[in-house]
């Protein structure tokens, strides 16, 4: 086959491979730009039935980029994933508070994970409106919890959480939630996913 050489050129073929498959999509222009990006960071045409858009959840997460909101992300490499300049040219920081010196000793000493911790920690700023969440389903869970006890009030919460222990459980609780979301239903998910949702919504500012 022919090597294209150009990195635009590449994305361009990817694109318009995937847009054959998902043509037949029900769903707004903009909520399939989100589940494109998911299929070419996966190359994995299964995410055309797994990603769940809450009704405006794209919408919801404009807005909060728009006003500057900051994004919470639940590990670091989901936060080395989404483009922090972008964001900041809307007024917004990255934030991940899994390596905190002080999350780690408090999350020690109650017997709970980091990533719980770390969503406590999250919450007590109002300016972080949204959350990514790839890889922990104990934080996605503690996000929730905090939420019901209306101890936050987030804009969007993109949960995508892998694997076998709780992530699929953690995912279908987030669909009962009356907030704006974007998940995965199953085991599937990851950081390179939550990433993918996440760039998806800052470029189409």
């Amino acid at each position: 086959m022919e090597i294209i050489h150009n990195p635009q050129a590449i994305e361009d073929k990817s694109m318009d491979i995937i847009e054959k498959e998902v043509a037949d999509l029900e769903c707004s222009h903009q909520e399939k730009k989100v589940i494109k990006r998911v299929i070419h960071a996966t190359a994995d045409f299964e995410f055309k039935d797994l990603v769940i858009i809450s009704d405006g959840a794209v919408e919801a997460g404009l807005q909060a980029l728009e006003s500057g909101s900051n994004i919470v992300t639940d590990v670091n490499m989901l936060r080395a994933g989404i483009n922090s300049r972008k964001l900041g040219s809307f007024g917004g920081e990255l934030k991940c508070f899994i390596g905190n010196e002080e999350v780690a000793k408090e999350a020690q000493e109650q017997d709970i994970t980091r990533s719980m911790m770390s969503m406590r920690k999250a919450v007590q700023n109002s300016n972080n409106k949204i959350f990514a969440i790839g890889n922990a389903p104990t934080a996605l869970f503690e996000l929730m919890k905090l939420i019901k006890a209306g101890e936050a009030d987030p804009e969007l919460i993109i949960g995508t959480p892998v694997g076998f222990v709780g992530a699929k459980e953690s995912k279908a609780e987030l669909e009962k939630m009356d907030l704006p979301f974007i998940t995965v239903r199953g085991r599937k998910g990851g950081s390179s996913v939550a990433a993918s949702i996440t760039n998806a919504l800052l470029y189409m500012k």
